[in-house]
C-alpha cells in the first residue's frame, strides 16, 4: 500500500518547481492531486504530464476564488485530505528601498494566500468531520532574519507562527498544521540568485552547507510526503527544517 492511497491533495504553486514535484511524489504515492497556480499554460501543461493530476486556477490572495476551487474540489471529491501551501514570491531588495507597494504584494501572496488557503479548506473539513493534513511552505528566513529579504523574512516568520496558532486551534478536529523550511533550494524562483547563477558564488554557498550541496526540490517533496501521511500522525504545529544543516 502506497503511503497516499485514495487521498485528495490541493497543492498552491504547483505549475512548476517544488509544487510540480510534489505533485509528482504524491502521485506516485497513490494521492489524486489538484495542482493550482495563476501560471496557466504551464500549470495545464504540468498536470497534464502527471497521472491522476488536474490543474485549476487559483489567485492565492482572493478569498472568492479559493472558495471556489475548494468548493469544485469538495464536489468532486468529497474532501481534501491535504493542502500544500507552496505558492511564494520573493524580493531581493534593501529594506530601506522597499517600496509599500511591494511590500504588500509580498505578503499578500505569502501570508494572505497561505491564511486564506488555511482557512478555506479547514472550514471545509471541519463542515465535513473528516481530518486533514495542512502543510505550510515557510523558509529558513522564516526562522532567521535574512538581509535585502526583509519583506518575504517578515512573512514566513508570519507563517511559520500562523501555523503553530491553527495547530492548537485545529488539533481537536483532527486538522494537523505543521510548517516546512527550506534552504538554499534549486527553484524557478531562485533561479536568478548569484549563488544558484554563478559559479564561483555557488562554490562558495556550498562550502557553508554542512552537507555540501544545494537543495533540489525533491528534498522539500520528500519532507511534504512525511508530513501528508499517517507517518507523521502524531506531528502537528512543528517546524521541519530541510536545508543541509545550515539553520542549528
Amino acid at each position: 500500500m502506497s503511503r497516499l492511497d485514495g487521498k485528495v491533495a490541493l497543492i498552491t504553486g504547483g505549475a512548476r518547481g517544488q509544487g510540480a514535484e510534489e505533485g509528482r511524489l504524491f502521485t506516485s504515492h497513490g494521492a489524486t492531486v489538484v495542482l493550482t497556480d495563476v501560471l496557466d499554460e504551464e500549470g495545464e501543461q504540468t498536470a497534464g504530464a502527471i497521472d491522476n493530476a488536474s490543474y485549476r486556477h487559483l489567485d492565492v490572495r482572493s478569498e472568492s476564488e479559493w472558495e471556489a476551487v475548494v468548493g469544485e474540489v469538495m464536489a468532486e471529491h468529497g474532501r481534501i485530505d491535504v493542502l500544500v501551501n507552496n505558492a511564494g514570491i520573493d524580493l531581493v531588495k534593501k529594506l530601506s528601498a522597499t517600496t509599500l507597494e511591494e511590500f504588500e504584494r509580498v505578503v499578500a501572496i505569502n501570508q494572505t494566500g497561505t491564511f486564506l488557503g488555511m482557512k478555506t479548506v479547514a472550514n471545509a473539513m471541519i463542515s465535513a468531520e473528516q481530518p486533514c493534513s495542512i502543510i505550510n511552505i515557510s523558509s529558513v528566513a522564516g526562522l532567521q532574519g535574512v538581509a535585502n529579504h526583509a519583506a518575504y523574512t517578515g512573512t514566513k516568520f508570519a507563517v511559520t507562527g500562523i501555523t503553530k496558532a491553527a495547530a492548537k486551534e485545529w488539533g481537536r478536529y483532527g486538522i494537523r498544521v505543521n510548517s516546512v523550511h527550506p534552504g538554499m533550494i534549486e527553484t524557478p524562483m531562485t533561479e536568478d540568485l548569484r549563488a544558484f547563477t554563478d559559479p564561483e558564488i555557488r562554490v562558495k554557498a556550498e562550502r557553508t552547507v554542512p552537507l555540501g550541496r544545494m537543495g533540489q526540490s525533491i528534498d522539500i517533496a520528500n519532507m511534504v510526503l512525511f508530513l501528508a501521511s499517517e507517518e507523521s500522525s502524531y506531528c502537528t504545529g512543528q517546524a521541519f527544517t530541510v536545508d543541509g544543516g545550515i539553520q542549528p
